[in-house]
C-alpha cells in the first residue's frame, strides 16, 4: 500500500530546507509534525532535595538544548552566580552555540563534541581533575554515565527535568499511513494516549536501537529502521521506503 500521510513525532523543523519538506514534495505525501513527548522542568524546591551544590562543581556536561535550558533555569532560580566561570562540555556544536542565549560565549571554556559521548570523552579526559556535573532528564541514555564511569571521570548526575507524555486527544480521529518515532518514550506516549491502538496497515518508522526495540517490545511491526549503513538518517530511510511502496 502507498504511503500518503506521515506523522513525525517531533516538532516541526524551523528551516524550510528540512529534508522532510523535500520528501513531501517529491512523493506528494502529507507530512505533519507533533511531539508525542515534552519536558517539564523540576522546581528549585524539589531540586534542593537532591542536596547537589552546583557551585561546588567546575565543569558542566550538556547533552542537549533541553539540558542547557533547564540547567540555567535552575541556576537562576537558586541564584547561582558566576556561570561563565564553569567549563562547559557540549555534546554538539548546536548546543554549544546555544549557550550564547545565557552567557557570553567564551571559546576557551566551551568544549564541543560531534554528537556522541564517545566523541566528547577524549576532551573530557584532558580535564579529568575537574569535578563534573551532568544535568539530565529522569529518562536518559545510560551510555553517557556509563562511559564517564568507564574512563574514571568524577561526575554527579543532576535530574533537572522530566520527560512526560503529551496530550494527543485531538488526534483521536486522525489516521496516518506512517508514524515516525525517535525514542522509547514516544512509543509509551502512543499507548498512553491510545491504549486500543492497532497497527493494521500503519507503517512504523523508528530511529535508534532502543527505539526500534521499544517498537518490537510493544508488539508492533517495524517497517522502517534507521540508522543503517545505507540510510544513516531517518529521512533517508523514509525516502528509500517510499521509493519502493509509492511507485
Amino acid at each position: 500500500m502507498k504511503v500518503k500521510s506521515i506523522l513525525v513525532t517531533q516538532p516541526k523543523p524551523e528551516s524550510d530546507k528540512s529534508p522532510y519538506f523535500a520528501i513531501a514534495k517529491k512523493f506528494s505525501v502529507k507530512i505533519d509534525f507533533r511531539p508525542f513527548i515534552h519536558v517539564e522542568g523540576i522546581s528549585a524546591h524539589d531540586f534542593r532535595k537532591s542536596r547537589i551544590n552546583i557551585p561546588s562543581f567546575t565543569s558542566i556536561i550538556l547533552t542537549s538544548r533541553h539540558a542547557a535550558d533547564n540547567f540555567f533555569r535552575i541556576c537562576k532560580d537558586m541564584r547561582v552566580g558566576k556561570l561563565d566561570e564553569f567549563k562547559y562540555f557540549c555534546m554538539s556544536e548546536s548546543t554549544a552555540y546555544y549557550l550564547q542565549k545565557f552567557m557570553q560565549y567564551r571559546k576557551r571554556r566551551i568544549f564541543i563534541g560531534r554528537q556522541s559521548i564517545d566523541d566528547l570523552i577524549d576532551v573530557i579526559k584532558k580535564h579529568r581533575k575537574d569535578k563534573f556535573l551532568l544535568p539530565c532528564s529522569d529518562i536518559h541514555k545510560q551510555e553517557i554515565p556509563d562511559t564517564l564511569a568507564q574512563h574514571g571521570i568524577e561526575f554527579t548526575k543532576a535530574v533537572i527535568y522530566r520527560t512526560v507524555c503529551s496530550d494527543l486527544s485531538d488526534l483521536k480521529d486522525v489516521n496516518y499511513d506512517m508514524l515516525v518515532f525517535f525514542s522509547p518514550s514516544g512509543i509509551t506516549s502512543l499507548f498512553k494516549n491510545f491504549p486500543k491502538f492497532k497497527q493494521n496497515n500503519t507503517r512504523i518508522a523508528a530511529f535508534g536501537q532502543t527505539t526500534c526495540q521499544a517498537v518490537l517490545d510493544a508488539g508492533l511491526r517495524l517497517d522502517v529502521q534507521a540508522p543503517v549503513p545505507e540510510a544513516p538518517s531517518m529521512t533517508m530511510a523514509i525516502e528509500q521506503y517510499l521509493k519502493k511502496v509509492n511507485k
